[in-house]
């Protein structure tokens, strides 16, 4: 939706500054604090010491924001070591609902045409007022802006890592893990994962999950597809290493948590046009059973500046007023309950926790069910660890 034009004119003052496409001058501000290998987190009581930054190979890790390479050493042991033999056999979609994909949407649970979702799937906080705090496809240049304004307002949130980016930016990677924010896969490159085959949706998941394990020393237990692009098949394989996935609310095929930020950055909507989606998101919030999780973006300079001097301080002010945190803290979890080596779940046997139903939406379709994911899901199936 458009902007309403109701909005203070200070806000309106800050979105005429905010201009689309990409910005050409990037500079890299490093964390304010390098954590280096021994180190403990406050936030984990049981986390293993951080690891020696020189103890990753870089050179042994798929390129940047490239598919990752199936002959890599890494890649073949991941080829051997998880069967893929159990995973369903769903066609390799173009990523839209032409054809077959678009007929068999609903059977498939291809939340690419339809917003279809699966129990297993999260898809809301479920206390009513909770904001489920996310962050994209970061780390880049503009996350330590988001950073400082977060630890200015006491505030954490859930990020969503692309693996080549955390590669590229350890520090602040370690920055995020150690002050206490959730880390969770976004996969290595960032494709639609519905369009690529079983390996090469195994190797996008299992390298970034490797990443994140040998930057920090922890490895998450969920993960969110980019662009929201996931079906049965893919959710197998996410099951098969041990991820749960967790995707942002949606109450109708019109009504999407999404606030479309990194559309600014592509040069395709007005910060204008994203401050009337985020409206519309926080009052159609007052209107849920539930609380909600919403989909931003750390990647582009316009998203953070929005975020940071529009979106958040929106939300903290608003009436009633919203409770703001990271993705396992409105799902009743611990911090710790988030990686593998931390997760009081260690027998792999079922719920750690049990908040109630996290899906309000109306597509979610499992034979007929459309009952959300528990917050017990997390870490409860697969096989564990990537590396």
């Amino acid at each position: 939706s458009a902007f309403s034009g109701t909005l203070p004119a200070s806000v309106s003052s800050v979105i005429a500054t905010i201009t689309s496409g990409t910005d050409a001058s990037v500079s890299e501000v490093p964390p304010k604090t390098t954590y280096t290998g021994g180190a403990q987190n406050p936030s984990i009581s049981n986390a293993p010491p951080l690891p020696s930054q020189s103890a990753v190979v870089v050179s042994s890790f798929p390129a940047l924001d490239k598919s990752p390479d199936p002959s890599l050493a890494l890649s073949q042991q991941f080829i051997a070591k998880y069967d893929l033999s159990s995973v369903p056999d769903i066609p390799i979609t173009d990523g839209t609902c032409n054809g077959q994909f678009g007929a068999n949407a609903a059977a498939n649970r291809y939340w690419t045409c339809g917003g279809h979702t699966a129990p297993s799937d999260i898809t809301a906080c479920p206390e009513k007022n909770h904001w489920g705090l996310s962050y994209d496809d970061g780390p880049s240049p503009y996350t330590p802006q988001l950073l400082d304004y977060l630890e200015s307002q006491n505030l954490k949130t859930t990020f969503f890592i692309v693996g080549s980016r955390a590669l590229s930016r350890q520090d602040l990677l370690r920055y995020e893990y150690m002050n206490g924010h959730q880390l969770s896969v976004h996969t290595w490159s960032h494709p639609a994962l519905t369009t690529q085959t079983n390996q090469q949706i195994l190797l996008e998941l299992a390298w970034t999950m490797e990443v994140i394990r040998q930057v920090t020393g922890v490895t998450p237990v969920t993960m969110r597809p980019p662009y929201g692009d996931i079906d049965d098949r893919v959710r197998a394989i996410c099951k098969i290493l041990g991820l749960t996935p967790i995707m942002w609310t949606s109450t109708s095929d019109t009504m999407t948590y999404d606030t479309n930020d990194w559309r600014i950055g592509a040069g395709q909507v007005s910060a204008a046009s994203v401050v009337g989606n985020f409206t519309q998101i926080l009052n159609n919030s007052d209107t849920l059973s539930t609380g909600y999780i919403v989909l931003e973006h750390d990647l582009y300079k316009q998203s953070v500046e929005l975020a940071t001097e529009v979106v958040l301080p929106m939300a903290l002010a608003h009436t009633p007023k919203q409770t703001l945190e990271p993705i396992y803290q409105c799902l009743g979890l611990q911090l710790g309950d988030s990686y593998v080596e931390t997760n009081r779940n260690v027998s792999g046997s079922g719920g750690i926790a049990s908040p109630g139903d996290t899906n309000p939406t109306s597509n979610s379709s499992s034979s007929g069910s459309s009952s959300g994911n528990k917050a017990g899901n997390f870490g409860s199936s697969g096989s564990g660890s990537s590396g």
